[in-house]
Parts: structure tokens; sequence; C-alpha cells
């Protein structure tokens, strides 16, 4: 049965879920990230930012990165004194890594993919994708609430 874990040792504000490589286990995975943030008392701008990026990630790790019979992980390490949320999406293909979308020229290339990182890459502050063995790969976006003042 998935489960809400948090591991021994995890830095306070860190949660892990498995979900299901599934539209639906897409869908849960924004849907638990808006409600942990928010339990969290995170910012609106910031937990609507980081459902756009879950919800990206999550998708791409359903369409692009799934291996029958595998799930994908959400995790979100929220740090409110810093302002900063990591959001990491695991799952069970290595051999296929995202890269963003190259630009098109002219005012009516319209991409029929691959518009999704491009999201991610205008809402998070940065993102990028590691190995996670033994096959698969973790990526990784940072979201960051701006200094007041």
């Amino acid at each position: 049965m998935n489960h809400a874990t948090s591991p021994v040792g995890a830095p306070v504000g860190t949660f892990t879920q498995l979900l299901s490589s599934t539209r639906r286990g897409a869908r849960l995975a924004r849907l638990l990230a808006v409600t942990e943030l928010r339990s969290r008392g995170a910012s609106q701008d910031l937990t609507e930012r980081a459902e756009l990026v879950v919800a990206e990630l999550a998708a791409n790790a359903v369409l692009h990165g799934r291996v029958p019979g595998r799930c994908f992980r959400l995790t979100l390490a929220l740090d409110p004194a810093a302002g900063r949320l990591r959001v990491e999406v695991t799952d069970a293909r290595g051999d296929l890594w995202p890269w963003p979308a190259p630009a098109e020229d002219g005012p009516d290339a319209l991409p029929l993919g691959g518009r999704g990182l491009a999201l991610v890459t205008a809402l998070a502050d940065h993102w990028d994708c590691v190995p996670h063995p033994p096959g698969g790969k973790t990526v990784r976006a940072v979201l960051t609430t701006p200094a007041d003042g």
C-alpha cells in the first residue's frame, strides 16, 4: 500500500510518496503536493508554481519514464526559513532523460510536444536530472520565494 513516509534522518519539511505510474498517479501527485504545501504554510505563489511543476514532472514520469510494474516517487523538501522548495520526481527509466525542446524559429512555430519543460524552466529557479541507481533518474526542480523588500 502506498503511504507517505518520513525516512529516518530526513530534514524537517520533507514529504515523500510512491505513486502508481498512471495518469491517476500523476494527478494524485499534484493534489498531494498542494495539500502538503498548504498544510506547511507555504505561500500561495510558491504553492501555485509548485503545483504546475509537479504536474509536469509527474506527467513526464508517467508518459516517458514508466516501466510496467514500477512506481514513481514524489519528494518535496520545503525550507520555509530560506523560502526554498525542492521538488523531485524519480522514475524507473534511466535510459531516457528529459531535455528542453530547442527554440523554434518563427512566430508560427508551435512544437507538438516538449513545452512542459519550458514551463518548468519558466516557473523554477533551476532544474536538472540526475541518475537514480540502479536504473532510474530523478528530475529535480528548485523554486524559491522572492525576498520581501
